[in-house]
């Protein structure tokens, strides 16, 4: 895989524990100040690192995974935290009825982080996510907008030339050729970059769909320099600049990350 963490999955769990400690957890205490019995849903919560930095402040967590396999790693890993604190990973889709009835009303806040640029029918997906909030409940999200030069997370390609930036952006055909025919990527990840290719998501069309689905936004930052890539690539966290924030497209390139809280 493409860097340290892909290939070692306990050390991507400790890494997504302590950024959502140093900037998830604090971002959503601007809302949400006493993260003590809050109940709260991540989904697409993977091993759930993300997940265990709210447990241990005391909240009632659920992590809703599709594989598996990540949620039996997950327990392993988390395994400390699912003994001392309130944290149950679980396997299901937010799709499937079942859940829906469950869930409907339940929580105070959902988690998507990394998630909603995988998924189709995102307005669709915030719809339903909506349901699941009990009265000043409020979802998290935090993602990288397309045009931005790894939105495409070739950074999972094998070899330097496929991480290289922005060629994502190109026309899928393009693309496809380039992974396939030019990178020799395999089909696990061709596959896995043309299904992100296909639900790729700007920042316009992600706020606009919060809107078709009913929400407000409540808080939003957007970041020049992700708070993870002090992880990845050694880099400091930075604030995107106001001017480039304030500009529609065009801060889509320069943007690496946004977090938004709606509702």
């Amino acid at each position: 895989m493409g860097l340290d963490h892909h290939s070692k999955p306990e050390i991507m769990f400790q890494q997504q524990l302590d950024n959502a400690r140093q900037y998830v957890v604090p971002f959503i205490q601007q809302l949400k100040p006493e993260i003590k019995n809050l109940k709260v849903l991540e989904v697409g919560a993977g091993e759930g690192g993300v997940l265990c930095a709210f447990a241990e402040q005391g909240a009632d967590c659920v992590g809703l995974e599709l594989a598996d396999w990540r949620v039996e790693r997950g327990k392993g890993y988390a395994k400390d935290f699912i003994s001392q604190y309130k944290l149950n990973l679980r396997v299901g889709n937010f799709y499937d009825e079942q859940i829906q009835k469950e869930f409907i009303g339940q929580f105070d806040a959902i988690i998507l982080k990394d998630v909603i640029e995988h998924l189709p029918n995102q307005e669709k997906v915030m719809k339903i996510l909506k349901q699941f909030l009990a009265a000043d409940g409020i979802i998290f999200f935090g993602f990288p907008p397309w045009c931005m030069p790894f939105g495409g997370h070739q950074q999972i390609t094998i070899g330097k030339l496929g991480k290289m930036p922005y060629y994502h952006i190109l026309p899928r055909s393009i693309y496809n050729f380039i992974l396939t025919t030019i990178l020799r990527q395999s089909k696990i990840t061709v596959k896995e970059l043309l299904e992100v290719h296909e639900s790729k998501i700007s920042i316009n069309q992600f706020e606009r769909y919060i809107k078709r689905a009913g929400m407000k936004i409540l808080k939003r930052e957007l970041f020049l320099i992700n708070p993870i890539y002090k992880y990845k690539f050694g880099l400091k966290p930075r604030k995107q600049m106001p001017i480039l924030k304030s500009i529609p497209y065009i801060r889509d390139f320069f943007t690496t990350c946004c977090y938004y809280i709606a509702g």
